[in-house]
């Protein structure tokens, strides 16, 4: 009967050990996934951070390129603007004069359809 005491107590205890050995690779393994997820976290974050300065360094790049085709822009207005009030100011008498000869100088004709009464 000791014999199977002692068999049944060296089961017991293989369980004991084996039980033991399972919740600390449970253990192992809990930790290696936390691990493993601070890691992709930082690795994401570095990712984020990388093309968020990879971004704003093309938005300077079109932005600052933008800026420089307003200021060419608004030049080219200024130029336009400054020679259409020139043609204006050289023309605008000589236009009225001309629309005023037209205004004053009518000359009553018969339009061709016209028919008179007979």
């Amino acid at each position: 009967m000791t014999s199977q005491s002692q068999g049944i107590q060296q089961l017991l205890q293989a369980e004991k050990r084996a039980k033991d050995k399972l919740e600390e690779a449970k253990k192992r393994k809990g930790k290696r996934l936390r691990q493993a997820k601070e890691e992709a976290i930082a690795e994401i974050d570095q990712y984020k951070l990388q093309r968020e300065n990879e971004f704003r360094r093309i938005q300077s790049t079109i932005l600052g390129s933008q800026g420089n085709l307003a200021v060419k822009v608004d030049e080219q207005t200024a130029t336009k603007i400054q020679s259409l009030n020139s043609s204006y100011a050289q023309r605008h008498e000589s236009v009225i004069v001309d629309l005023l000869g037209l205004i004053q100088d009518i000359k009553p004709e018969i339009h061709i359809n016209y028919r008179g009464t007979v």
